[in-house]
């Protein structure tokens, strides 16, 4: 099986981009440590653009991607941006 990446980025206003990265702490931290299948999932300040968060996330097989999708973990970081 082929693991899968995601890679991108998320605009947000820069006035709330320190606000967005605590936000995302614990939610990013229930992802790596509750689904099964999850080997990254990293969203992060871009050091040279303040309104860019970076998106980096490596999933064992798309069958554990598809089950993230389903998770609380997956709605709850959405609501951080």
């Amino acid at each position: 099986m082929a693991e899968i990446i995601i890679a991108g980025e998320i605009y947000i206003d820069p006035d709330k981009r320190d606000a967005c990265i605590t936000a995302g702490l614990e939610h990013q931290a229930a992802t790596r440590r509750d689904e099964p299948g999850c080997l990254a999932y990293v969203f992060t300040a871009d050091p040279l653009n303040p309104g860019a968060m970076v998106v980096y996330e490596r999933w064992a097989d798309a069958e554990t991607l598809a089950l993230h999708f389903k998770h609380p973990n997956y709605f709850n970081m959405r609501t951080v941006f």
